[in-house]
Parts: C-alpha cells; structure tokens; sequence
C-alpha cells in the first residue's frame, strides 16, 4: 500500500490517483459489482459508494496496492450496509445482504474483474434485448457514456435513449437472463451481437461522434481489450478480423490529429507516427482469417485497412485492390456507407469525376443525406474538379450536420480556403 500524503497537496494528489482509477477502471469495477449484486442500479450505486470511499480512506491511510480489488470490495460493504437499512421495507432485500456477506474474497480478485467484463457485454448483447437497445446498453455500463452522448452518437433523443436503456435492465433483471458468456448452440448468435457492439464502441472512440476530441482511446481500448478477449475464447475467423480492423486503425491514431488536435487526412498523414506493432499483429491476424476461407465482413474491412497499412506513401496505395475487397464486402454485407467508401476508391483509382457520379447516386437514394461525411467526401471530388460552387455546397452541408468539433475545424478551413 502506498503510504498517505498529509496536507493540501496530498489530498490533491490522492484526488488525482482516484480520478485516473475512475477513468481507467470504473466500468470494469460496475462489472464485478453487477455480478455480485444481480442488479444494474444497485450496482451503479455501489461504485459511486466505493468512489467516493476511496477519495476519503485513500487519503488517511494511503492508496491499496490493489485499488480495484478494494473498491469492489468497498462496494459490495456500502451495498449490505444500504440492503439492511431498506430491509424494513423489502424483506427480500436481507437475504440477499446475507447472501453477499457471504461470498469469498476470491470472487473479486483481478481474475474474476477481467471475466466479469466478458459476461457483462454478452448480458447486455442478450438476443432477448431489441438491437437499439444492446448498443445503448454497452455503451452506457460498458463504456461509460452518458445518456446525451450516446443520444448524439445515434442522431436519438436523449429520452428516447433513456427509455431504451431503462427497458433494457428490466428485462434483464425479469426475465432473469443470466450474467454468463454462453456455449453451445446459443454462442454463434450471441456472438454475431457482441461482435458488432464492440465494433461500434471502438468506432465511437476512434472517431468519436461529438466533442473536441477526434478520438477517445479510452473506449477504444475497451473495445480492443475485448476482442482480445474474445480471439483467446473464440479464435474463430470473424473474430480474428474484428480485432484485426481496431488494431490497423488504433495504429494510426496517433498520426490523425497534430499537436494542437486537427484533424490530419489519411493522405496527409506521417506514417512513420504509425504503430507499426499494431500493424504487425493485425495483419497476422488478417492473414490468418484469410487463410481459413470463410472470411466475413469485418475480415474484409481489416484486408482494406492492411493495404492501407502496407503503403509506404499514400501514391503507393494499391487502390484497384481497394476497390475489389469493396466488392466483396459489398456483397457480404451491402450498406449506403460501405457504397460511399468504394465511391471513394473509385475516385483514387479512377478519377473523381468518376467518384462523384457514385456518390451523386449515393445521395440521391436518400439514406445518407444526414451523412456529414458523405457531403464531405463529395466537396472534395468537387473542390479536385474545379467545380467550387458545388464544393462550397457541399462543405456548408457537412459542416451543418458534423458534431465532432476537430471535424467542424476542418470544414470550416476548407471553406475558408476556397471563398479566398
């Protein structure tokens, strides 16, 4: 245990350590206590207790050398402590206290804490929970996000949100689905869930949908953390590809904002900032999906980040190659935004006039009209034409309708430039 520091500046300094503890470990902490407790809000509860414990015992007798054994176990005590003083008007309530008193210390050591991260996203990715409803929920006891940010990630209101989430832990709670990683028959359907749920959290804080950050590493490394999770359970091929894509992205990260948080195009990019460990371990991971003939979509999207990745310079990207596993996953997995990525490659390879015409088609369809990156994805191939007054357009669409503040920035400069 760390020792206490006395006086003002060691308060601060015990504040600092807890805030960090928060940031790094909270949701993994929310997940034993779930366990433990069998109950959402009982549990959110209890690690707030446990939180605000520790900003007052870390101070007076130093920080544990365990800290998110301690808090679990500082929950689980200010849980029994609140049960016993409801009893009196849910009796149910003192048996289950008496129950947790009874549990082994065993069951919160940092082995247990890591697999209740694993049982918590298969709860909340239950086929008996609507899909809105499994994402909002990763994302709220996952991830830690707050209502109004998963609201702005989902172009959702924020009750209707609220509403999901609320609906989603009384299912769970009456339909008692049980806090396990499934096996068997259950686990391929299951998985198919948890497999986009995490993707869709590590895109959040890859490229995170609203703010002044470009990225939230944070919750991308959660979603990182996860596959790895589950590529040991499942080495299944889709599963491989689905770490895959996060790590060739994750490797980038670095080189997509500059010092002062601008966005950088991938074009525009020092590759030499490019976590080439990253990319190693994903591409094996690429080669080896590959390799066993039944690729999905998340194997595709990984074969496109490699190229990417392989790519000394950005001239040297092999677009035509690009352009063919667009194809593919095309037809593995047919959406607007994986059209409007190919329309892209299109234009690398092809021209941006020749670009623009699909994304013209794109658009016209009307299901990424509110796509800020559709709008500007077509301004550039405008801007590259000479056509300014359709760029300027374009621009002024995109900006209307982007959250992420560095993408704002961005806009705004390409605006500015082309009005001088």
């Amino acid at each position: 245990m760390e020792p206490p520091e006395k006086g003002k500046d060691g308060a601060e300094r015990v504040g600092e350590i807890v805030d960090a503890v928060y940031r790094s470990d909270s949701r993994r902490v929310f997940a034993t206590l779930i366990r433990l407790l069998g109950d959402f809000d009982l549990a959110e509860e209890a690690l707030h207790d446990a939180f605000a414990a520790a900003v007052e015992q870390w101070a007076e007798s130093g920080v544990p050398a365990n800290p998110r054994a301690w808090l679990v176990s500082a929950g689980r005590f200010k849980a029994i402590d609140g049960m016993r003083r409801r009893a009196r008007f849910d009796a149910s309530l003192t048996e289950l206290a008496r129950q947790l008193e009874g549990k082994p210390p065993a069951e919160w050591a940092d082995e247990s804490i890591e697999d209740d991260r694993l049982r918590l996203i298969f709860t909340c990715c239950h086929p008996a929970l609507p899909p809105d409803a499994q994402i909002a929920l990763t994302l709220r006891e996952m991830c830690g996000l707050t209502t109004e940010e998963i609201a702005r990630a989902f172009l959702t209101a924020a009750p209707t949100i609220a509403k999901r989430i609320v609906r989603a832990k009384a299912k769970i709670r009456d339909a008692r689905i049980p806090y396990e990683v499934p096996s068997g028959a259950d686990l391929p359907q299951r998985l198919d869930s948890v497999l986009q749920v995490i993707y869709l959290v590590f895109t959040e804080g890859y490229a995170a949908s609203a703010g002044e950050s470009l990225t939230r590493p944070g919750i991308s490394g959660e979603a990182i953390r996860l596959g790895r999770l589950l590529v040991k359970l499942f080495p299944e091929p889709e599963v491989q590809g689905l770490l895959a894509v996060m790590l060739l992205h994750e490797s980038r990260r670095g080189a997509r904002s500059s010092r002062e948080g601008e966005l950088i195009l991938l074009d525009d990019q020092d590759r030499s900032r490019w976590d080439r460990a990253l990319i190693h371990e994903g591409i094996a991971l690429v080669e080896r999906a590959l390799a066993s003939r039944r690729s999905g979509p998340y194997t595709l999207q990984a074969a496109i980040a490699a190229v990417h990745a392989e790519a000394v310079t950005a001239a040297a990207t092999d677009w035509r190659q690009i352009v063919g596993l667009y194809d593919a996953l095309l037809r593995a997995n047919p959406s607007p935004v994986v059209e409007l990525n190919r329309a892209v490659a299109v234009a690398m390879r092809d021209g941006p006039l020749a670009g623009l015409a699909l994304i013209d088609a794109i658009l016209a369809g009307g299901a990424l009209q509110d796509y800020y990156l559709a709008h500007s994805a077509r301004a550039d191939l405008c801007r590259r034409l000479g056509k300014t007054a359709e760029a300027r357009a374009s621009y002024e669409k995109a900006l209307s309708l982007a959250r992420p503040e560095p993408a704002r920035r961005f806009l705004a400069r390409r605006l500015n430039e082309l009005t001088r």
